[in-house]
């Protein structure tokens, strides 16, 4: 196994245990509004702090950008952290978030990790070597049509602007589908695209650590991402739909009408 990757599993778990552990004390906890419904807390900072730890001991020179301390510099290696992807989530006794952490190099995500803490799953990949459920194989479904697919989504709740726009893509989709769920996760939406646990995926308005390592695992697990104009800009602009090659089509031909330039 790619050691960087080890380095990630290691730091994601340290991570998961940390959230476990404020888990029984969410109502003493400090939590901070830093947008419009986008919250912050200890936990989230706790874990933050054990990631950024484990991997500066192994790559010191290694940049960081991490959702609650931003950006540190560094060489060419970036490490994309979201310490606690689905805040809103923990704080409600709601289970389902994950800790997100991959690492990029030029223009090349290298190693990705998303650790369930409450399912104990681990989701990694390395690039070129395929992506795993604890260290079993996965691919994306091998589903054809969005007839009886089961797609997931995330509605946009700091910008309300698209929300329209949103809402008819939406619609659309439920037409052909068996359904679409809304966990409120990205993170653990895309690695359970690349396990064929959803058949698709799309949301706007995602921010890099949410996306980096479902990316790398998809693409892992021979599938597709791409931004809403299906270029591989998803980190740049947080647009992102994601599934196999047919699904992902599928999913932007149904969308398209609803894509305004200044998304």
């Amino acid at each position: 196994m790619d050691p960087r990757l080890n380095i990630a599993i290691r730091a994601a778990r340290k991570a998961g245990s940390v959230i476990s552990q404020y888990a029984d004390h969410i109502d003493s906890l400090k939590i901070t509004e830093k947008s419009r419904n986008d919250f912050v807390s200890e936990v989230d900072c706790a874990a933050e702090k054990e990631i950024i730890s484990i991997l500066k001991r192994s790559y010191p020179d290694h940049a960081i950008l991490a959702e609650e301390s931003g950006e540190k510099p560094g060489n060419e290696n970036v490490w994309i952290i979201d310490p606690l992807d689905g805040t809103t989530n923990f704080l409600h006794g709601f289970p389902v978030f994950a800790v997100s952490i991959a690492l990029k190099c030029r223009d090349n995500i290298e190693v990705g990790v998303v650790y369930d803490p409450i399912r104990q799953d681990i989701f990694a990949a390395s690039r070129g070597s395929g992506a795993t459920l604890n260290d079993r194989k996965i691919r994306v479904t091998p589903k054809k049509t969005l007839e009886g697919a089961l797609l997931g989504t995330g509605f946009p709740y700091r910008d309300l602007s698209y929300m329209d726009n949103y809402l008819k893509m939406f619609s659309e989709l439920m037409k052909d589908t068996a359904g679409i769920r809304r966990a409120g996760s990205a993170a653990i939406d895309l690695a359970y695209v690349a396990a064929g646990r959803l058949d698709g995926f799309w949301e706007i308005g995602l921010k890099p650590w949410d996306m980096a390592a479902g990316i790398l695992l998809i693409n892992e697990a021979g599938g597709t991402v791409s931004d809403f104009n299906d270029d591989k800009n998803s980190l740049e602009c947080g647009q992102i739909v994601a599934g196999n090659h047919k699904i992902h089509q599928a999913i932007l031909r149904i969308i398209e009408p609803y894509i305004t330039s200044d998304m």
